[in-house]
């Protein structure tokens, strides 16, 4: 009952080329912190619900998630991003850009985006 987030990302060259293999910095939300090394992605479901059918049981669920990418610099938070739209797209839909940010406190760039995902059972 969860999107297949790390299991995809984790096992795409690209994306461990920019985010590390061992560990992976990919986090549920709220599990990194400021000694993480940048950049780093963390992402967090924001809504789920099976997919009800008269007369049947759900065979597919639906996830919505967002994604955040930090990185020292703009550069890095948007090459990261994109490289996990690439990855990403073949497999679930982006469906909304967040907007970029940069911390007041840690000085980070952050680059926000959601995906939908629908995971069979």
């Amino acid at each position: 009952m969860m999107p297949p987030v790390f299991s995809v990302l984790a096992a795409a060259p690209a994306v461990t080329a920019l985010i590390g293999s061992s560990p992976v910095r990919l986090y549920p939300f709220g599990e990194a912190d400021n000694t993480t090394t940048r950049p780093y992605v963390v992402w967090q479901t924001i809504f789920g619900s099976p997919e009800n059918y008269l007369g049947n049981t759900p065979d597919i669920d639906g996830f919505g998630t967002q994604m955040d990418v930090y990185a020292k610099t703009a550069e890095d938070a948007r090459e990261v991003a994109e490289t996990l739209r690439d990855v990403i797209e073949p497999v679930a839909h982006i469906t909304a850009y967040n907007g970029e940010f940069r911390d007041p406190i840690t000085r980070d760039y952050r680059y926000s985006f959601n995906v939908d995902w629908l995971v069979n059972r």
